[in-house]
């Protein structure tokens, strides 16, 4: 058996990338895609590679010749390759093709290096890797019937979403027999080229060659496979996380802060969301309006204001509604200036953001990361800002309303600002569950302000919403003046209009999330390396203990399992202890992670080999 691959086009998408070289030369996780190729093919018994060359070919053969691949190399010249496809590309390579059983593949393919190996011991003569759909996949996609056998090529342009549930994306590795190549493929292919041109994709041929039934080109589905297809920048810097070298993977995951819908069978619980809330009639009714809100401007502030009061019973002139939280932070951050004291470890936005202010940090460890109110209460009597995250992130500690109550009339007495946020408050158990958003208590505490982001409680953080009340007038226009004219968009401010309807909804998804804490903490504490402290919020904090590191733990999730935790061994105030944060998620995925944990247990910190972890349910 061979290999041939098709490296003779520009690559323009790469941008500086492959400005003086081929894609093939471009470096993942340390490695460049061919040297990775050189020894995912060596690992399934192939010496003989076949490689189709034009833009800048030297370089590429020099490269080859210099690094000792120890392997057979023939270099066949696309010459044309500035104004051909790949079509030409193996259409000049069609002798070759003709003379063995072949792999043929893409150059701009990163994949397990065990995936070549099975495909080629596969018994099936002519194979073609797919892979189920996904959203983050783009190009020609497959169809198949009950067999799996290939139904169907789809290009881009007959692409139906309303079909998605039945494609396959091709993968752009294929297995063909030397039968098969001399007697069905290398023929249409120089019909289709001599109908249709070279500047044509050779799958166009396959897609023609499906339709007979003596084909039989068998799909390979990929299943628990880490591979990419890099096309752009974005798409180097996803192969980059993915592939990233042992010690630099968890870091490389964690700079992305979010998107990670766009890595394959990644399960997230380091981002804290609602699992149960949108409801599905919800989201129905928001895709109903799709087109309409995509191209209308969203209302102004006043507007969205009169909304949000609506959703929250507040009067709206108390009310501000912000592109997520994190941008009423920091806008408050920099209208807000004296001393400011805050329980640490704290959400980082609230030590970040108030740059006018000297800040005093109070140290939870102190008191094994629980609230001490008592503390709170001295602290309050000599600043000028009190900043609390109720229930505390990342503890999940949890100042009860009669508690909080009291630190507010003791601020209110001393003229202390509190700002208090709320975000996760939803989440505590139903009997002590409460709100300051409430037209009274603000009226009550002119010096009180709340933040709640509404992103991490209704489970809506691709829209980017969060709310700031305060009773304080004067403080409300100088923060609005301080916004954009259009700071959410018109998809947020529809979520904020038809919240009514959901309200029960999204009770009962709270309620769901706080009996998934109490199961999910009730079996992290039988983790003998885990010490478990009680939340009120959608998140466990864990100490770590047995012999781990949080960054160690954290990274045997996220490279054997394809689990994402906070590790929070560097975050202020951990004094280099190792501490991690767990969300909170559904049943089944809650179930997924104590089996890793359970299996890290067990000492088999090797990991499983491809497809072997099962949880219930594909990863």
């Amino acid at each position: 058996m061979q290999a041939l691959m098709l490296a003779a086009g520009l690559g323009r998408r790469m941008g500086k990338y492959t400005e003086a070289m081929t894609k093939c030369m471009i470096e993942v996780g340390g490695k460049t895609l061919l040297e990775r190729t050189v020894e995912a093919l060596k690992g399934a018994g192939i010496r003989k590679f076949v490689m189709v060359v034009g833009w800048e070919a030297d370089r590429l053969i020099d490269y080859v010749h210099q690094s000792g691949f120890n392997m057979e190399f023939e270099f066949v010249y696309n010459n044309d390759y500035a104004l051909t496809n790949n079509i030409y590309s193996l259409y000049l390579a069609r002798n070759q093709l003709a003379q063995d059983d072949t792999i043929l593949l893409e150059s701009d393919l990163v994949y397990d290096p065990w995936l070549i190996k099975k495909i080629a011991e596969a018994p099936e003569e002519n194979l073609v890797a797919v892979a189920k759909y996904e959203h983050w996949m783009d190009g020609t996609v497959t169809t198949l019937d009950d067999d799996g056998v290939i139904h169907e090529f789809i290009e881009k342009k007959n692409f139906r979403f309303e079909d998605v549930s039945n494609y396959y994306k091709t993968v752009n590795i294929y297995k063909f027999s030397k039968e098969f190549s001399h007697s069905q493929y290398i023929p249409f292919l120089e019909a289709y080229i001599r109908a249709y041109g070279k500047n044509q994709y050779y799958e166009l041929v396959l897609k023609a060659l499906a339709h007979l039934p003596y084909a039989r080109l068998k799909a390979f589905v990929l299943e628990n496979v880490n591979w990419y297809e890099i096309d752009d920048e974005q798409d180097l810097d996803i192969a980059n996380t993915i592939f990233a070298e042992e010690e630099k993977k968890l870091p490389a995951y964690e700079c992305h802060y979010g998107g990670y819908w766009r890595f394959p069978g990644l399960k997230d619980f380091c981002y804290l969301v609602n699992p149960y809330f949108p409801p599905k009639k919800m989201l129905d009714q928001m895709k109903f309006f799709y087109d309409t809100l995509l191209v209308q401007y969203p209302s102004g502030m006043d507007i969205q204001r009169l909304i949000a009061g609506k959703m929250f019973s507040v009067e709206k002139d108390y009310l501000l509604v912000g592109n997520g939280a994190a941008e009423l932070i920091d806008v408050l951050g920099k209208n807000l200036s004296g001393k400011m004291a805050v329980p640490v470890p704290a959400f980082n936005e609230y030590i970040r953001c108030f740059d006018q202010c000297s800040m005093e940090p109070i140290p939870m460890g102190e008191n094994d990361f629980r609230f001490d109110l008592e503390r709170l209460r001295e602290t309050a009597r000599r600043v000028d800002i009190l900043a609390v995250v109720n229930p505390d992130n990342p503890s999940g500690s949890f100042l009860t309303q009669a508690e909080l109550i009291e630190l507010l009339d003791l601020c209110r007495e001393q003229d202390t600002t509190c700002v208090v946020d709320e975000s996760f408050i939803d989440f505590a158990e139903s009997e002590c569950r409460y709100t300051l958003l409430d037209d009274f208590l603000l009226e009550q505490y002119p010096n009180l302000i709340v933040i709640k982001s509404i992103s991490k409680s209704y489970g809506v953080p691709g829209l980017r919403l969060g709310i700031l009340a305060s009773s304080s007038c004067t403080l409300i226009k100088r923060l609005w003046k301080a916004l954009p004219i259009w700071n959410i968009n018109s998809f947020a401010e529809y979520f904020l209009q038809i919240y009514s309807l959901y309200k029960a909804s999204y009770t009962d998804a709270c309620d769901q999330i706080a009996r998934q804490r109490k199961a999910l903490s009730a079996e992290l504490e039988k983790i003998p390396f885990l010490k478990v402290y009680p939340s009120q919020a959608n998140y466990i904090m864990c100490k770590v203990t047995g012999g781990y590191t949080a960054k160690k733990l954290a990274t045997l999730l996220l490279s054997n399992y394809k689990l994402l935790i906070k590790d929070l061994s560097g975050k202020y105030g951990f004094d280099q202890q190792e501490y991690i944060r767990i969300a909170v998620k559904n049943s089944d995925e809650n179930k997924c992670l104590i089996s890793a944990l359970n299996a890290i247990g067990s000492k088999s910190e090797s990991g499983p080999s491809a497809g072997g972890f099962s949880c219930g349910y594909q990863l």
